[in-house]
């Protein structure tokens, strides 16, 4: 499948030329060992692939006793994989790093020798368990791989013209038009449906078969879970209990997560590890609620109240719809067909969080429930800062509205309050594109593109 982080990786491999290491962090299945693979089969005439799930002992025991002496280290390596290296012509890579740290802190020793580039993967690589007693390089570039967004989706369906239109279209401020409007929502559901883990892709491209499609999901879902209860440590229980949650969560109306609803007398504080470890294991995007809609969000960041969203809406559509084991395929219909009006709002709002996190935003929303003045009084789903700031009008609000009758009292009130801090507002919604009263109404397939 082809990922736009390939390019990432040609840009460090081309700017770095051996000064640096590439890690590359991800969730569990968002195909991070298949795209460097296929990266150094492309780009580097030898490869060495050394899995830390599985190499023996006798491989790992190489990054304790020969550090200091890198000829026998690479004599090793080379002799064990049956792989020729060529000075400058071939990159080491270390697959799931996290299962053996200390060949991670050895990356500040095969770097400065410079002979190979050597590239990372890795899940859950900050997490403390992970990094305790190890001297984390600073010759090492880190960059995050997501779920397939919706223009990879598109490439890995054969569909290389549709974006470039959709592309078109949100440059120029025109609507789609009924029928390519109609055909890229047709392709969004689809999107929204299975997701952008490469092995439900590749399953339902395989397949067309949306209960095997499930399967898949929920063998990551497990797998997630499995994660959980071998890594978490003792914050197992309290991560289990977040993770299981989220679909409900995510039901409620104002979405915020309540941690109340957890477990009796349960606070922020005691969940803050949890969170984190969920964090970085990339499986959640975590939304927060900030005070003031000014530049630096972050500055004006509310910790105690926050939204957690699933990371990959196909794998959150068959975490919620569980009953019975199994999302019936009626259930996958409806969606496709827009006839789902349970979850609706849940479903459009989680894959706007994931097309902005895959877009490198950070997610902030806003919360006022002032009880003195009804003004006051709003939510806004989403607040997004422009990419080059200016001294006023750098945050566009962003509401989401999944259905086709809707109100947008909070945007008014909010427009009217904060006018001078404003970039353009947004609607998202499932129409086509649109301007009124200086509000852009964006197709939610356009999103990708803010």
């Amino acid at each position: 499948m082809k990922r736009k982080i390939y390019d990432k990786i040609m840009d460090w491999k081309e700017k770095s030329n051996g000064k640096t290491a590439l890690l590359i962090d991800g969730a569990r299945r968002v195909g991070k060992s298949y795209i460097v693979e296929e990266f150094a089969k492309n780009n580097y005439e030898s490869y060495i692939l050394v899995d830390f799930n599985k190499v023996p002992d006798d491989i790992k025991n190489l990054f304790d006793n020969y550090l200091d002496n890198l000829d026998d280290l690479f004599l090793y390596l080379s002799n064990y994989y049956g792989v020729k290296l060529i000075e400058r012509k071939s990159v080491i890579i270390f697959d799931e790093v996290q299962l053996y740290p200390k060949a991670r802190s050895a990356i500040k020793y095969l770097v400065a020798d410079g002979r190979y580039d050597y590239i990372e993967t890795g899940s859950l690589v900050s997490i403390k368990e992970n990094v305790r007693d190890i001297l984390i390089p600073s010759e090492e570039q880190h960059i995050e791989l997501y779920p397939l967004d919706f223009e990879e989706f598109l490439w890995a369906l054969g569909n290389e013209t549709l974006m470039e239109f959709i592309k078109k279209c949100f440059k120029e401020k025109n609507p789609m038009g009924d029928s390519m409007h109609r055909k890229a929502m047709d392709y969004f559901r689809k999107y929204m449906i299975i997701g952008g883990m490469p092995q439900a892709v590749l399953e339902y491209i395989n397949t067309n078969d949306f209960s095997k499609v499930d399967q898949v999901k929920r063998n990551i879902l497990e797998l997630y879970r499995a994660d959980i209860k071998r890594h978490a440590g003792r914050y197992s229980l309290k991560v289990e209990s977040i993770f299981d949650s989220i679909p409900s969560q995510l039901q409620r109306h104002e979405k915020k997560f309540k941690i109340s609803s957890l477990y009796k007398d349960a606070k922020n504080r005691d969940l803050d590890d949890a969170f984190l470890w969920l964090d970085d294991a990339m499986i959640v995007n975590r939304c927060f609620n900030t005070k003031s809609p000014n530049v630096g969000l972050s500055l004006n960041q509310d910790n105690s109240c926050m939204k957690c969203y699933m990371a990959d809406t196909g794998l959150l559509i068959s975490h919620s719809f569980d009953e019975k084991g199994l999302v019936d395929e009626e259930i996958y219909k409806k969606i496709l067909f827009n006839k789902l009006e349970y979850n609706g709002g849940m479903i459009m709002e989680n894959i706007v969080s994931q097309m902005l996190v895959a877009s490198n935003h950070k997610l902030f929303f806003y919360s006022n429930s002032s009880r003195d003045n009804v003004q006051d009084r709003m939510e806004i789903d989403f607040l997004i800062a422009k990419k080059s700031i200016t001294n006023r009008h750098n945050i566009s609000p962003i509401e989401v509205k999944s259905g086709k009758n809707y109100t947008f009292n909070s945007l008014n009130k909010f427009i009217t309050k904060y006018k001078n801090q404003l970039d353009t507002p947004y609607i998202i919604h499932t129409s086509d594109l649109k301007i009124e009263n200086d509000i852009v109404y964006l197709p939610i397939y356009m999103l990708i593109l803010l």
